[in-house]
């Protein structure tokens, strides 16, 4: 098994409320994706393989980063349709949308509740189906050669650490909510699983001239 480190796109659209409108970076997203891509080549970091999911946030931070000419893209690391669920739960239970962020860090664990749950109907994927698409793109890229470099998302690397660690929902969704963009993930193999020995780490967002760019959305 290989290391990975997982990456969480750089900030997007902080004012969209559908999937599409949220799928772009801001000019400060290419931006902490640039400085995260300098800091990995100055410190010589070893990524032969690079993968991402195929969003365009994805796919613009992985550019932005320019650390690989070949990134292979891969749909199961793709976000989960948050703006959707979120639509259907209030279509359905009533559950306002937030419009401050106050109100999204109470709104997620609750959607997160009520999808693993089954509580909305009609969800573009059920939690069972997310959670195996996380699983097997995991143990596809741990079973390759030489440490990967996955820039995804933040649902995606709070279901990958809630995985690795067996929390429930409501301590993943605390996960999710404390990813910041382009903060780096990693996992190494121990004994044949995948165990968490980075977390969030920003090196490139730590000089004092730049803790502007820590941006959890």
């Amino acid at each position: 098994m290989s290391h990975i480190t997982l990456v969480r796109h750089g900030q997007a659209n902080t004012q969209a409320r559908d999937e599409a409108s949220y799928d772009k970076l801001s000019a400060l997203g290419h931006q902490q994706a640039e400085w995260l891509g300098t800091y990995l080549r100055d410190s010589r970091a070893y990524h032969p393989r690079v993968f991402s999911g195929t969003l365009t946030r994805h796919i613009e931070t992985a550019s932005s980063m320019n650390v690989a000419d070949g990134i292979v893209r891969d749909a199961r690391l793709n976000e989960i349709e948050y703006f959707t669920l979120a639509q259907l739960l209030e279509e359905q239970q009533g559950v306002a949308i937030p419009t401050e962020r106050e109100g999204f860090v109470r709104h997620l664990p609750r959607v997160f509740h009520a999808w693993q749950q089954n509580e909305i109907e009609s969800p573009p994927e059920t939690w069972d189906a997310f959670e195996t698409r996380v699983g097997s793109v995991l143990t596809e890229i741990s079973a390759g050669d030489g440490p990967a470099l996955v820039v995804t998302s933040g649902a995606l690397i709070s279901m990958v650490m809630a995985r690795a660690l067996g929390l429930d929902t409501l301590n993943m969704a605390r996960i999710a909510l404390a990813i910041m963009n382009t903060s780096m993930h990693r996992l190494h193999p121990i004994d044949h699983h995948l165990s968490p020995v980075l977390f969030n780490a920003i090196p490139h967002l730590e000089h004092p001239a730049r803790h502007h760019a820590q941006t959890h959305l």
